[in-house]
């Protein structure tokens, strides 16, 4: 599959990467391709990957991996061009500056919003609720990390959970677009234990039954 990474730091490059290595032609979308940190992205994610600017990435893509601050997506977005039918999968949490809390939530959400700006693409929220060290090795003892999946086109979700499957991760069907109101605090509660609790980058959310 043709994916556009925006973003080559811990996230976009771990996913990119990994996406890079399972086969699929990762085009990283960087405000500055030439920058140290696009090129290592690049250098790491071996020969079927390549790095340009955002606009040209998402031209060349069906799937896009949305992973630039939240405070960038609208205008880089908008400056990309025709949308239309590309899945966009959306791993931002809208994190207020002192990492405690969201800036948007309870009647709508960064995916929502993101919906709303760009109607004609086709928006998934996954992968927000990871760190960049469970992204590159998402097993822990006999089970895998949870991606939890919200979104509104049921054939754009089947394709994200593929994409997670294939990097070792178990997908969680977590029904519409609208329970990213309840995915990106779970994102913010990461990364307040990942932060401020001790816990570090090498755990992640499981839910179990029985």
């Amino acid at each position: 599959m043709k994916i556009a990474v925006l973003g080559t730091g811990s996230v976009g490059g771990a996913l990119g990467c990994r996406w890079a290595q399972a086969g699929h032609e990762v085009f990283f979308g960087a405000l500055d391709p030439n920058s140290d940190e696009a090129q290592a992205a690049l250098e790491r994610a071996g020969a079927s990957a390549r790095v340009g600017a955002c606009a040209d990435a998402i031209a060349a893509a069906e799937a896009v991996l949305l992973a630039i601050p939240w405070d960038q997506t609208q205008s880089v977005l908008q400056a990309a061009g025709s949308l239309r039918g590309k899945i966009l999968m959306d791993c931002i949490n809208p994190l207020t500056p002192d990492l405690m809390g969201v800036t948007l939530g309870h009647t709508t959400s960064a995916a929502e919003q993101i919906a709303e700006w760009f109607p004609e693409a086709r928006v998934v929220k996954a992968f927000n609720t990871l760190s960049a060290a469970t992204m590159e090795n998402p097993r822990y003892g006999a089970q895998n990390a949870h991606v939890f999946i919200c979104g509104d086109d049921e054939a754009a979700k089947g394709t994200v959970k593929e994409l997670a499957r294939v990097l070792g991760f178990d997908p969680v069907e977590c029904g519409p677009l609208k329970l990213a109101r309840q995915l990106e605090p779970l994102g913010a509660l990461y990364v307040y234990l990942a932060v401020f609790q001790g816990w570090g980058g090498d755990c992640a959310f499981r839910m179990l039954k029985r």
